[in-house]
């Protein structure tokens, strides 16, 4: 407790009215470092670990007597967890009699100019309404900051390796830079849950690395976890052969609702699904069952479609705990909300990644609780034409391999710090030239790209940008050398939508014979002449058009299609590893104190054992092809970046391809032709990965990659998708395995 004396008494005043007899362990290894401000810090936790007040309680001794200008910065990634946040810190400002102000596009104009007129204390902000005001009111940013001591950012790993929090990273530049502090800057704070490799972290911090950066980690951590995986069949059609007059359905959307009612009526729980769709479905589906039993509702869904209100409402339920309430929920309730007591939380199919579960985990398991997860996952039911890939329950095999992950080894996705975001650079070239009016080249790059976080970004690709956004007007050029806004740039900034660079994902309809089947995100691959299965048909892709955002495909020969997963999870090739070592081990237990704890129930365990099963038939465990009927498998057990690029390159060779939970299927092939194109492969020269771009008719992912010029545009998406070096290692690998040829 020695550091505990260092703290201003009146923070000791408002600790011993909150009843603790103790800080905990990060809270007291905080406070030396940030009070003596010489440092960024990193406070990584577990969920409800403190790490709020570990931030907050220094960051208040130290500035609680400043009373011209804000002390204080808190970003965060949410406007819920901000008025939060500002529900949790308002006692202690009060005891401190500091100002705090929450900002934010739902706080009343009134209360933002009552701010404006005396700014002091802690200001609460997204990174959104931190651009506006920094774009539209430099001049009263300028003195209103001038005595800014500390930035927090809350729910860190939701902004690392993203636009939005390039973004962030950018305005905290031009903040420091605005203010003078460049050369002396301002110590962050960053505060998170759920990070990979945290050595690495530091340089996503501060990217120019002008202080160093103190790690703040739990090494007292205990906490326990409660866990289940169960598996789920479709019998729906057993069960129509053997009742044929009964209405009655038994699919697997059934079995897992009838679940979930029994697991969570009568208390507050997390339900998370991974796509509003099956959130809407599940919710449903459970709100007819309290009906049909003339039971109040306890069951409501939460998504980002839905009207703030309705959201809001539903948070305010669970906090109050005086109602039994359920979540059906997408990522929407996975960051730090406080949500109160949650009895258990239930996790619908894989999840996004190890971290993400990580969070979701966290979510229930306060207050001393046991954290409880059950993880609910669908296996199809072999029959005489199961597809291969549906042999080896990929999905259930996924998800053992996370919960390992997460629980054995700790390991969480790094950061992918070699990424080109061009379209958030464009972004920030238009709204520093709106915030000063005009600037020089050299002074422009020196800001963005030297001290700011677009440090990947070379002066050819700066210029070659430029001039593009020259020619399309969005900024021009004084006779002095002077960069302004062009006619088209102030239409750009001075439109309500620009100070975000976030957004949903594009939608294209799918149509055959003038039919419309659907639509789905384009965040994946899709090329021409491709295999897809959508509306439970096999379909292959006739063509793309970018203009009209349709696809059009016809039905192709097969029998009973395999499960395809069309979203954007980009799995990481550790837990593809994982799935590959479990499956060869016939083993995915997890070491304990007894022994090994085995987490599945009778279901998952004989689905498993199916897979096994499969996997030794196969020689899975050595072979990396296998023909079964009139299709070659190919099997990397790499992540998505690795099944991208191999995907491409064999369609340079004309192949008719489709991918499907990791795996590359290859339509009317020989295994011999397959393995010999492989090994062809092996010894080519890939050229640049942007070449392998090329062949993607839609390549515009973010808000605003349709201003960028072509080349730039084809260098970014080839970063984000493709790994050139780890596909030609895995390559080279291949090529000098002797492998049975198996046809099955």
């Amino acid at each position: 407790m020695q550091s505990y004396h260092l703290l201003n008494q009146k923070v000791k005043k408002w600790i011993y009215q909150q009843g603790w007899n103790s800080l905990r362990e990060i809270q007291q290894l905080a406070i030396a470092p940030i009070l003596a401000g010489k440092t960024d810090v990193l406070i990584s936790a577990s969920t409800a670990a403190g790490k709020t007040e570990a931030a907050f309680l220094p960051a208040c001794s130290k500035c609680m007597e400043i009373q011209n200008g804000v002390s204080i910065l808190y970003i965060s990634p949410l406007k819920a967890l901000i008025n939060d946040q500002y529900r949790r810190l308002y006692s202690l400002t009060k005891v401190l009699s500091m100002q705090l102000t929450p900002w934010h596009g739902d706080i009343p104009a009134n209360q933002k100019t009552k701010f404006k007129k005396s700014p002091s204390g802690i200001l609460l902000i997204t990174p959104e309404s931190l651009e506006s005001t920094l774009l539209n009111d430099s001049g009263w940013f300028r003195k209103a900051f001038q005595s800014l001591q500390y930035i927090i950012i809350d729910e860190f790993h939701a902004f690392i390796g993203q636009e939005r929090g390039i973004q962030l990273l950018s305005l905290l530049t031009r903040t420091e830079h605005l203010i003078g502090k460049l050369k002396t800057p301002v110590p962050r704070i960053a505060l998170s849950a759920t990070l990979g490799d945290l050595n690495s972290v530091p340089l996503s911090l501060r990217p120019n690395q002008r202080l160093h950066c103190q790690i703040i980690r739990e090494t007292h951590a205990h906490s326990s976890l409660k866990l289940q995986v169960r598996g789920y069949i479709d019998q729906s059609k057993q069960d129509e052969i053997e009742n044929r007059f009964s209405k009655t359905t038994n699919t697997v959307t059934d079995q897992i609702c009838q679940d979930i009612f029994r697991f969570c009526r009568g208390s507050n729980n997390l339900v998370f699904v991974n796509s509003r769709p099956k959130c809407e479905k599940i919710a449903v589906c459970l709100s007819d069952m309290c009906e049909q039993k003339n039971l109040p509702n306890e069951f409501f869904p939460h998504h980002g479609s839905l009207a703030k209100s309705f959201r809001e409402s539903l948070e305010q339920r669970l906090q109050k705990s005086s109602l039994p309430t359920t979540a059906i929920c997408t990522m929407t309730l996975e960051l730090g909300i406080d949500i109160g007591k949650v009895n258990s939380v239930i996790q619908i199919g894989s999840p996004h990644s190890v971290s993400s579960l990580r969070q979701r985990v966290g979510r229930s398991g306060r207050r001393g609780n046991s954290s409880i997860l059950r993880m609910l996952i669908a296996g199809t039911k072999k029959t005489e034409t199961s597809n291969f890939i549906d042999l080896l329950h990929l999905e259930l095999i996924q998800a053992l391999a996370m919960v390992r992950l997460l629980i054995s080894s700790n390991w969480f996705e790094p950061v992918d710090n070699g990424l080109l975001h061009f379209s958030t650079l464009l972004h920030q070239i238009l709204s520093v030239l709106a915030q000063w009016g005009g600037i020089r080249i050299e002074q422009l790059y020196q800001l963005l790209c030297k001290e700011g976080p677009f440090q990947n970004v070379t002066t050819s690709q700066f210029k070659s940008l430029l001039r593009h956004m020259g020619s399309e007007q969005l900024i021009g050029q004084t006779h002095n050398d002077i960069l302004i806004l062009g006619v088209n740039g102030e239409k750009l900034v001075n439109h309500y939508t620009f100070y975000s660079v976030f957004q949903t994902p594009l939608e294209y309809r799918v149509i055959t014979k003038n039919k419309t089947l659907g639509s789905i995100p384009v965040t994946n691959i899709l090329i021409k002449g491709q295999n897809i299965i959508f509306a439970g048909q096999r379909w292959q892709i006739i063509s793309i058009d970018i203009s009209d955002k349709i696809i059009l495909v016809d039905k192709t020969k097969g029998g009973v299609p395999p499960t395809f997963q069309n979203n954007s999870l980009n799995i990481h090739g550790t837990i593809r590893k994982e799935m590959y070592q479990i499956l060869c081990d016939e083993d995915f237990r997890i070491s304990a104190a007894n022994g090994k704890a085995d987490f599945t129930d009778n279901n998952a365990k004989n689905l498993f054992i199916e897979s096994c099963r499969f996997f030794k038939y196969f020689k899975l465990s050595t072979e990396r092809l296998i023909q079964y009927d009139n299709t070659v498998y190919i099997l990397t057990w790499e992540g998505d970046k690795v099944i991208n690029t191999l995907f491409a390159l064999l369609h340079r060779k004309d192949l008719t391809l489709a991918i499907n939970n990791g795996i590359i299927l290859v339509y009317d092939k020989s295994i011999e032709d397959v393995e010999k194109i492989l090994k062809q492969l092996a010894e080519e020269d890939f050229g640049e990965d942007w070449a392998l771009a090329q062949l993607v008719p839609e390549q515009k992912q973010e808000k605003f990659d349709s201003y960028l010029p072509k080349h730039l545009l084809l260098m970014k998406y080839a970063r984000q998708a493709f790994d050139l070096q780890a596909t030609k290692k895995w390559l080279q690998q291949f090529a000098h395995t002797k492998s049975e040829i198996t046809k099955t």
